[in-house]
């Protein structure tokens, strides 16, 4: 089945299947922090003399949701860009 495939184009190609996994990591932390945010104005909406410890908090949140996008997105490039047969 793989006669015609080099080690190297296969070991390519998985690379490029496995960047793309990593990619669709960004798509639950988009979905959370749209959550998150909206949870937090309705949260201010409720009570608005807690603000500052509503946005705080929610700021926090959502920057800890977005590294794992981040973490993903390095790995895409990493698996796109690092050529391991140099």
């Amino acid at each position: 089945m793989l006669e015609g495939i080099t080690s190297e184009a296969f070991v390519m190609g998985c690379s490029a299947i496995g960047a793309g996994l990593a990619a669709i990591a960004g798509i639950g932390p988009g979905i959370g922090q749209g959550y998150a945010a909206g949870k937090g104005c309705e949260a201010v909406g409720r009570q608005p003399e807690a603000q500052g410890d509503i946005i705080r908090t929610m700021v926090m949140g959502q920057a800890i949701a977005e590294t794992t996008g981040i973490y993903g997105l390095v790995i895409a490039m990493i698996l796109l860009f690092l050529n391991p047969f140099v």
